[in-house]
């Protein structure tokens, strides 16, 4: 693996908290990874298994879907379905030979700045010691 790997992510963030909590990273000017591509939904509960197994064909060597704390989705239960759902998207990935440590859920509201700053920093640096996901698949 080279030193200089530095990892794909792709984000998929509520627009609610997590999309809000990036922002208000960015206005006060929070150093994050360059590493993420967000992408905006409008709930956590709106991320498909398809749509993750699509960013891992896009190139992504991670992939981070971020949402409103339990109890506090703007569409009531979003969230409660992707609780449910990301553990079948983990395993669905072992068994395709994909690191399950690939895919991370997390819940960061829109006044948790520092939180995302930490969030994805620990997920780009855990990707990052992971390798290109190139070289996991070649194995």
């Amino acid at each position: 693996m080279s030193e200089s790997f530095e990892p794909k992510i792709v984000a998929f963030l509520c627009n609610w908290c997590s999309y809000a909590g990036a922002d208000n990273a960015g206005t006060a000017r929070m150093e994050s990874p360059a590493n993420i591509l967000p992408i905006r939904v409008m709930c956590s509960g709106r991320v498909s298994p398809e749509m993750v197994m699509r960013a891992f064909r896009a190139g992504a060597d991670g992939v981070l879907v971020l949402g409103c704390h339990i109890g506090d989705c703007h569409y009531v239960n979003g969230n409660h379905r992707t609780i449910k759902r990301m553990p079948l998207v983990r395993n669905l990935l072992g068994y395709i030979g994909i690191n399950p440590d690939r895919l991370r859920l997390d819940w960061v509201s829109s006044a948790e700045a520092p939180k995302f700053v930490q969030v994805t920093t620990e997920f780009v640096d855990a990707v990052r010691a992971l390798g290109p996901i190139a070289e996991e698949m070649a194995q």
